[in-house]
């Protein structure tokens, strides 16, 4: 009988390394769509239900209109929105029932997401990783409240100030009768902007984690931040100084909120460091 060649057997030990790992490359994809399933499925779901009560949530974000209606002193006028296309109001529900969908089935979304990646993860790193699930949609709650029952009203007024009655000899009567689409857009993008900037305390807390920024990073670039903060909300909110402000002043508090938070974590970290090699040195 032939006994095997010294390559005939490296290349059957390859191919068996090959095969071993390509088995839990498979078992991961499988996981993953799975997991990608039941998101879609969640947000399906919840888009179905958020499309049938379209009309009332876009009822609900139009408030911060009306209360800017009566901080102008026009609240006699009533409060009127229009579309100038068949089917604008139509897609505009789309829109409402996705961006409402997301939220809805974020909780699932983000279950999903920890299963996925759970197996991976150390006791230590499970019971860091499930308080930013937490954290993440608190704070954009957090934002979108100040968004929807601050800023919005804020903008709103801020340009409902430019109208004109026409009351004055050779004045054009001018009154603001913004499309439904053009203000959905508005509020969805304030929310959007001040959701993604209150999770500044959750990403540093994660990158202090994981060792790559530290406190003394955070405090260096202090000004480099405050300068972002403005150029960000030049870039994510309406052409108005009130609403940039508005924007750029809570992602400066937000940054030094991050830096507290980095500096506890640290803390904590060569606390955990010290106990350890105390009893390291203890035993021996």
């Amino acid at each position: 009988m032939r006994t095997a060649s010294m390559p005939e057997r490296q290349n059957v030990s390859k191919a068996d390394d090959i095969e071993a790992s390509s088995a839990p490359l498979m078992e991961h994809l499988i996981e993953l769509r799975t997991r990608l399933i039941w998101s879609l499925a969640g947000f399906f779901g919840a888009f179905l239900i958020c499309f049938f009560f379209a009309k009332g949530i876009f009822n609900f974000l139009v408030v911060p209109y009306q209360i800017a209606v009566q901080w102008a002193g026009i609240s006699d006028r009533g409060v009127e929105l229009i579309y100038t296309a068949p089917q604008e109001f139509f897609f505009t529900q789309v829109k409402i029932g996705a961006f409402g969908g997301f939220f809805l089935a974020f909780p699932i979304i983000a279950v999903q997401i920890y299963k996925f990646v759970a197996p991976g993860l150390y006791r230590e790193e499970k019971s860091a990783f499930l308080p930013f699930l937490v954290a993440t949609p608190l704070l954009f709650i957090l934002g979108a409240s100040l968004v929807y029952y601050f800023f919005t009203p804020m903008v709103m007024w801020f340009f409902l100030s430019m109208e004109q009655s026409g009351a004055v000899p050779g004045q054009a009567a001018i009154q603001l009768l913004p499309r439904v689409s053009e203000y959905l857009s508005l509020i969805m993008g304030l929310i959007f902007a001040f959701g993604m900037v209150f999770q500044l305390p959750v990403v540093t807390s994660l990158l202090v984690r994981a060792g790559m920024v530290s406190t003394q990073t955070l405090i260096d670039k202090r000004k480099w931040a405050i300068v972002l903060a403005f150029v960000a909300a030049a870039i994510l909110t309406p052409p108005d100084p009130l609403s940039q402000i508005g924007l750029a002043i809570p992602t400066i508090l937000l940054y030094e909120v991050s830096i507290i938070t980095a500096r506890m974590i640290e803390r904590r970290r060569a606390e955990r460091l010290s106990a350890s090699e105390a009893s390291t040195d203890s035993v021996s």
